[in-house]
Parts: structure tokens; sequence; C-alpha cells
């Protein structure tokens, strides 16, 4: 899969010139991929959260960050410099991460099966791939390669 196309989604779509493309639609970040990756999160861990008690750390840990994902993502499209739209990205990235950090201790708790935690975490890496992604191209940060950190 390209970057352009995991950043965009509908059918029905034109180049803004900058290489992304949008579908139709009323609001930018409507168009992005990894906006509505963001919002299949919510939909993903509802059911979990329905396993969590509700004034749990867990509950409003996990409810707070997917929900951030989205939010950072609808808040960083609206912003016009490319500072402030990685600001918000930066921001929703890590509550992605934050949110697998919630599965990881759901699954050690066994609140939720491997298979749910594989799911979630398979949703949340290709959101913070696609944010990686668009952080990137709204900058001009020097980044190294990526190190593959194994032990020995």
């Amino acid at each position: 899969m390209s970057s352009h196309s995991s950043l965009s989604s509908g059918s029905s779509s034109s180049s803004r010139g900058d290489g992304i493309l949008y579908a139709n639609s009323n609001f930018s970040h409507e168009k992005l991929i990894v906006y509505n990756r963001a919002l299949d999160f919510i939909e993903f861990a509802e059911p979990l959260l329905k396993k969590i008690k509700n004034d749990s750390f867990l509950h409003n840990q996990l409810e707070r960050s997917s929900s951030s994902i989205a939010l950072n993502i609808a808040e960083g499209t609206g912003k016009f410099t490319h500072k402030d739209k990685n600001r918000f990205y930066d921001i929703a990235r890590g509550s992605a991460v934050e949110s697998a950090f919630c599965l990881d201790i759901l699954l050690r708790k066994n609140l939720i099966s491997k298979d749910e935690n594989e799911i979630g975490k398979k949703i949340l890496y290709e959101i913070v791939s696609m944010l990686f992604g668009l952080i990137k191209s709204n900058s001009d940060r020097v980044y190294e390669d990526s190190e593959n950190y194994e032990a020995t």
C-alpha cells in the first residue's frame, strides 16, 4: 500500500496538490484513512470497555486514549502551519501507543483474549505508521533509519 492511499479514503477523490488524495466530504479530517482507522479502533474498543468496570483506571484510560487519537487527528488537520499540525499528530500518535499499552494490561489481567489484543494492536500499528507518515511529510525534521533492537 502506498503512503498516498494509506492517508485518504473514498472512491470519489481529487488531488489537493500535496500528493494526498481526498474524497468528497465536509471536513478534511473525515477524508483521511488514518482518521477513519482511529474511528475503527474506537468501535473495536467499545466491547472491550464493557468488560471493564466503568470506574476503573483502565476503563477511563482506554476510553480517553482511544478517543484522543481521532480528536487530535481532527484538530491537527484543521491547523494551518506544519508545526501546529505535527503537534496534534504527535499527540494522536502518543495516544495510540497509550491505547496499545492498555490492551497489554488487559491481556495480562486476562480481561481480553490474545486475539483481541492482536487485532487491536494491528489497528493501532497502522494508525501510528500513518501518523508518522503525516508528521514526516509535514516536517523538516531529520530522521535516522530504523534500528533493529534485538536482544543478544
